[in-house]
């Protein structure tokens, strides 16, 4: 009976985790830079730029995970920036892949029935340079949801 209990003594604080963890350095970074955020339920960072002079804003994550392609530790930035179906994007996906390929960083991809703006780069960015993929991530999309539905500030 004790070693029962000791292992289910052992595996209850991992009980208590979330699904997916996020990781404490994008935390240092955005910190680091006065950059506000939440943590949502795939352990990424949420956080919504604000553009008072259009009276709009706009949301961006930052992975809480990152992903290894051939020893080179990748991390994701991502910003949604319309709907697939009620935007008409399957209409322009040409353009956006002429579009993206005039990209210097990031480009055009589709998850479900949302279209992202989404940069990957190397975890080892700083603090500065982590803000900067935010701030192009989100101006990139804000700009593609005003050119797709006009005035709705939807996501």
């Amino acid at each position: 009976m004790r070693l029962p209990c000791l292992l289910l003594a052992c595996l209850l604080p991992l009980a208590a985790l979330p699904a997916h963890a996020s990781d404490a350095s994008v935390k240092t970074r955005l910190e680091a830079r006065g950059i506000k955020y939440e943590i949502d339920g795939d352990g990424d960072y949420k956080i919504l730029i604000s553009y008072k002079s259009e009276d709009r804003t706009q949301l961006v994550f930052v992975s809480g995970a990152t992903e290894s392609v051939k020893g080179l530790q990748v991390r994701e930035v991502f910003s949604p920036a319309g709907r697939v179906d009620g935007d008409g994007i399957a209409k322009q996906a040409l353009a956006l892949l002429e579009e993206s390929r005039t990209q210097k960083i990031g480009a055009w991809e589709v998850s479900d029935d949302i279209l992202y703006y989404v940069i990957k780069l190397p975890d080892s960015v700083d603090a500065t340079q982590l803000e900067a993929a935010i701030e192009i991530a989100a101006e990139s999309a804000d700009n593609k949801e005003i050119e797709l539905s006009g005035d709705k500030d939807a996501l």
